[in-house]
């Protein structure tokens, strides 16, 4: 038997019912009104009928709550609200985005599924808001051991020199920032920073326990927020030092960049290409696989359903998918 040959990714009913025990673990719940006991189920209703379909189309999981008296599925104010894919495709790209280590593109999704690859772009953006922490925990905490660093994402711009033609700029100014906070053993979080300087390393930072250990490499920018920490130690890569035992304490940044090397296998080897304001989103994608894997315990349908259960309150529309300021919520 195949993980995919599960009823709930082929039969609508079953995908409903899947989800609302996973949603509704002690019944269904009203989205209007928040009423918990008086529901009942709608059996053979049917949508309007349409060219395509003149008899209209069973409507799965119809309920309708008994004190305000409006109808609701399982669907409304989730990821899948207003959506016309049917839910057992859903739930198919949710387990093939968590299953796969570097992730799935959206030609992919569109080939696999048999939709559109407009449907695929938008549905796989909805599945990475679900997978978003919202970022309030805090990282690290007493006896952990937390590495930090940055990655640069992109490339440099091209200017025009004299006798040598068109030449790529050196350095990163015009490359993608982001920092990572990935705590040995444990979970990672990313945030894509406008640059490196004090006001940004502080807010990319935050959310990181002050008393953990902090790892990092000899950046200045880590020397005056390294204070704060219960410890702080770093290694010296201009000098080949990456590991440093000192009475039996590690010291190492190779947690995280190895974290980094699955990121850019991914945004290089599958996405290929990714706008500024769409990044936060893939951040968050490849933070959930590595905060949920099999190194802690979590296999590809574990994974699939804590994905599942953060569809809840995260809304997202086509039009706000091209909103710049949908990045700075990063």
């Amino acid at each position: 038997m195949s993980v995919l040959s599960k009823p709930y990714f082929h039969d609508e009913a079953e995908a409903f019912r899947f989800v609302e025990a996973m949603l509704w673990p002690e019944g269904p719940v009203c989205p209007h009104c928040g009423c918990t006991g008086r529901t009942y189920a709608l059996q053979g209703v049917r949508s309007k009928a349409t060219k395509k379909n003149p008899e209209g189309v069973v409507r799965h999981g119809l309920k309708k709550c008994g004190d305000c008296r409006k109808q609701f599925t399982v669907r409304i104010g989730t990821i899948f609200e207003e959506s016309h894919l049917p839910l057992h495709k859903w739930l198919q790209a949710i387990f093939l985005m968590c299953a796969s280590k570097k992730g799935v593109s959206a030609h992919q999704l569109h080939r696999t599924l048999e939709v559109t690859y407009k449907t695929a772009w938008f549905l796989a953006h909805r599945i990475r808001e679900a997978m978003k922490d919202g970022g309030s925990t805090p990282m690290g905490g007493a006896g952990v051991v937390l590495e930090v660093d940055e990655t640069f994402l992109g490339k440099q711009a091209t200017i025009f020199v004299s006798g040598k033609g068109w030449q790529q700029r050196r350095g990163t100014g015009d490359m993608r920032k982001i920092v990572s906070l990935v705590e040995r053993g444990g979970r990672a979080r990313s945030i894509h920073v406008d640059s490196l300087q004090k006001e940004e390393m502080v807010r990319a930072m935050q959310t990181a326990d002050r008393a953990s250990v902090l790892n990092t490499d000899q950046a200045q920018h880590y020397r005056r927020i390294g204070k704060e920490f219960a410890d702080h130690q770093s290694v010296d890569h201009g000098k080949d030092e990456y590991v440093r035992y000192d009475a039996g304490a590690l010291t190492t940044t190779n947690t995280v960049e190895g974290f980094f090397s699955i990121f850019k296998r991914g945004m290089k080897g599958v996405y290929q290409h990714c706008s500024e304001q769409h990044l936060h989103r893939y951040l968050a994608e490849f933070d959930f696989r590595y905060s949920n894997r099999v190194a802690l315990g979590v296999d590809d349908q574990e994974r699939a359903n804590r994905a599942l259960k953060g569809v809840v309150g995260k809304r997202l529309t086509y039009r706000s998918t091209d909103e710049r300021a949908e990045a700075t919520q990063a």
